[in-house]
């Protein structure tokens, strides 16, 4: 059943329990009561009733049955849409996951669409019925309540967000650990946080500018400023939040190029190491060769070579050997090959 809860109030208290949507209708009226309907992924059908029963724009229906809205107030003559994004944090995914409720509020009524488990309006209810004089201040009460425990369930998900950017924190400094995609993704979180968060203070401020006119008590204006008070302390933390993750971003960018110009500075040591070392084996090379060319010539038994029946053939050929091997030694000393 899309219908969660379905009672009339009269003086904040409940005294009616209609088990369908066109009871509810009939006894307001004849009770002068307040009727709160709690719906949960209703039909089009079902959401076209109450708003035929109670005069809703055709936009609002459009809106409510397409979900996925922004949080957002809208007014439609004597009927407040309003729509918000409760949010719980996914401590293990490190991810928010947004639900949406939408809220209308007329002279003598309260329809509420859930389209997520989020919030709890049942907590809402029972706090409510357990303070008839807080109810009775009408329909405006009921969607106090509902702006309280929304914004109250954003200070777990802000403890959630604000454990994990400690733990980056902490992990930035950290050798052979990379933190980009973990800090990017964190920021994503962050960002669609604020998207949900940052609308209520002007949805507040406009139903303060609104109370003379549709003549909300002064009492509960007090507990509307409180909630606006709350939703700005949240906006301002998650606005931290950003800039945070903003420098932890540039931090460790910082580091990881520093790790990689490190990386390519030993790359680069090394690399001169291996040219020194080529270097000296080819210096031994080329003077180990130089001997062994003339010895591999003077060693062939030709016999038509003046050298080999020279007196001086074999010292001149040793002797050059020699000379060979120490002036290529001196030759690749002097260039630092040896």
């Amino acid at each position: 059943m899309a219908i969660i809860d379905n009672a009339i109030y009269v003086d904040g208290v409940r005294t009616e329990n209609p088990v369908t949507l066109s009871e509810t209708f009939e006894r307001m009226r004849e009770r002068d009561g307040m009727g709160w309907i709690g719906l949960y992924r209703p039909s089009e059908e079902e959401i076209r009733e109450v708003a035929e029963e109670f005069g809703i724009h055709a936009l609002v229906v459009e809106d409510a049955l397409s979900g996925h809205q922004r949080a957002k107030l809208e007014r439609y003559g004597d009927v407040l849409f309003m729509v918000l994004r409760p949010a719980r944090y996914l401590d293990d995914l490190e991810e928010v996951e947004f639900g949406e409720v939408h809220v209308l509020v007329g002279p003598d009524f309260v329809v509420t669409i859930r389209h997520a488990e989020s919030p709890d309006l049942g907590r809402v209810r029972r706090r409510l019925e357990a303070d008839p004089a807080l109810l009775a201040h009408g329909p405006e009460a009921v969607l106090y309540a509902i702006l309280d425990e929304v914004v109250d369930e954003y200070t777990p998900v802000l403890a959630g967000l604000e454990n994990d950017i400690d733990e980056i924190e902490s992990q930035l400094f950290e050798e052979n650990t990379d933190a980009t995609q973990r800090i990017y993704d964190l920021g994503r979180e962050v960002i669609d946080f604020q998207r949900a968060t940052q609308p209520l203070s002007g949805m507040l401020e406009a139903l303060l500018r609104g109370s003379d006119k549709y003549q909300v008590t002064e009492e509960l204006q007090r507990y509307l400023r409180d909630v606006l008070d709350h939703t700005l302390r949240v906006s301002d933390r998650a606005t931290t939040f950003r800039t945070v993750l903003d420098n932890a971003l540039t931090v460790e960018s910082t580091i990881v190029a520093r790790r990689q110009n490190e990386e390519m500075r030993r790359m680069t040591e090394l690399s001169i190491r291996q040219n020194d070392e080529v270097k000296k084996i080819s210096g031994w090379a080329a003077i180990l060769f130089a001997p062994t060319l003339v010895g591999t010539i003077y060693g062939m038994n030709f016999d038509h070579m003046p050298e080999l029946h020279w007196l001086f053939g074999y010292p001149m050929a040793v002797g050059m050997m020699i000379a060979l091997g120490f002036g290529l030694y001196a030759a690749f000393k002097r260039k630092g090959w040896l």
